[in-house]
């Protein structure tokens, strides 16, 4: 089944208005060449795929002669294969007719962001994408979505076996293939593998890379390195602590969260709804999962979000900035979400106007008369932005 993601073509129409160069990012296998696809078989789009060897010879041979003449729509897939190819893009992206617009799809790692950011620079629309969403596969596949992820040929796959086989392949060929060669560096893949584990067990958690290299027996900041890939690749969320001025100790580790709940669930050895439903890391797989498409849906920044938690117990799960205003989120698996003295502690803390409890319930209402907390259903998520103001 074929699913329209008419968001995500939406802002790349608005990468073609705005800006010659649009850029498409995100983890291997999460649909940007099948988006991109939109595009393909028009008269005015030229297509370039960079693990085909006579496209790449051709760009490598001749980039400035092949691009040139080109008019339209130009779309460069897998374009972290050819960084030589931005200092070309520049000079086409400024010649004053415009001819062309340009593609760019890559699968994310830190080295491409920094070379297309610095060599680009003021010529960009950036768009970051992920694997499917509620509002893109149907609200009612809630349970498929959270236990199988978003890439889509996890969530499409014909059993939940064939699910998980596709998912543990996909971790392999990452430990084996792009891991290693992102992080440049020599690690067995034994401690590869540790240390995915380690991430997927402490997902959820504040935890330092000191704790984990003591755990797989190397020193932090080779730990550091790779946790900065595994983010770079989008494959992982670091949520730094949220610093206020209170009279409390904040705790600075930053929160560490696998973005797709579908590897996480393979990392961790959960293989169906009820072994996720009754496992003991259920309620942070929950947050992952909200989290997630609490940022996608609602369309919020990730890199302005935090989390909050003091010595004593005043905690939330994400803090936001929105309008000048503090929102606050708590993510609970329960059907009677609640108020908690935690909460409420820490909405006064922090000055917050409203914190949202995102819950898997079927309707979204006011917690108390001020209606300063609100319980959110999850496949609400999409009409949250109009209430952070």
């Amino acid at each position: 089944m074929r699913y329209e993601r008419s968001k995500l073509l939406s802002r790349i129409e608005e990468g073609f208005g705005k800006s010659p160069i649009t850029l498409l990012l995100g983890p291997r296998q999460c649909g940007k060449t099948t988006l991109a696809r939109h595009y393909e078989g028009r008269p005015d789009t030229h297509w370039f795929d960079l693990e085909n060897y006579l496209h790449r010879s051709r760009l490598e041979d001749n980039p400035m002669g092949t691009l040139a003449s080109l008019r339209g729509r130009v779309v460069l897939d897998e374009v972290q294969f050819l960084p030589e190819l931005f200092p070309v893009l520049r000079v086409l992206a400024d010649r004053p007719d415009m001819p062309a617009r340009f593609l760019l799809l890559g699968s994310a790692s830190p080295r491409l962001v920094r070379h297309a950011s610095e060599t680009l620079a003021g010529r960009l629309f950036r768009i970051e994408m992920a694997g499917f969403c509620g509002s893109e596969v149907g609200l009612h596949h809630q349970e498929t979505l959270w236990l199988r992820g978003g890439f889509p040929s996890s969530f499409v796959a014909g059993g939940d076996i064939d699910s998980l086989k596709w998912r543990r392949d996909f971790i392999g060929d990452f430990l084996q293939r792009d891991l290693p060669a992102l992080a440049e560096s020599r690690l067995s893949p034994q401690q590869l593998r540790r240390l995915l584990l380690l991430v997927a067990s402490h997902n959820g958690s504040a935890v330092n890379a000191s704790a984990l290299g003591r755990d797989i027996g190397v020193d932090f900041k080779t730990v550091q390195r790779y946790l900065d890939v595994l983010e770079g690749a989008y494959l992982l969320r670091v949520v730094p602590p949220f610093f206020v001025n209170v009279a409390k100790r904040v705790r600075k580790a930053p929160k560490l969260y696998v973005r797709d709940t579908g590897i996480l669930h393979a990392l961790l050895g959960l293989e169906t709804a009820e072994q996720v439903q009754t496992s003991g890391r259920m309620g942070f797989s929950w947050e992952s999962f909200c989290l997630e498409h609490l940022l996608h849906e609602a369309d919020m920044d990730g890199e302005n979000c935090f989390y909050y938690t003091v010595q004593g117990g005043a905690e939330l799960d994400l803090v936001a900035m929105s309008g000048g205003c503090v929102f606050g989120f708590e993510f609970k698996h329960s059907d009677t979400p609640s108020i908690t003295k935690s909460m409420r502690v820490a909405a006064e803390d922090l000055k917050a106007k409203r914190v949202f409890v995102i819950y898997p319930g079927p309707d979204t209402f006011a917690l108390d008369q001020a209606g300063r907390f609100v319980a959110v259903a999850w496949r609400d998520l999409s009409n949250l932005r109009p209430r952070m103001c």
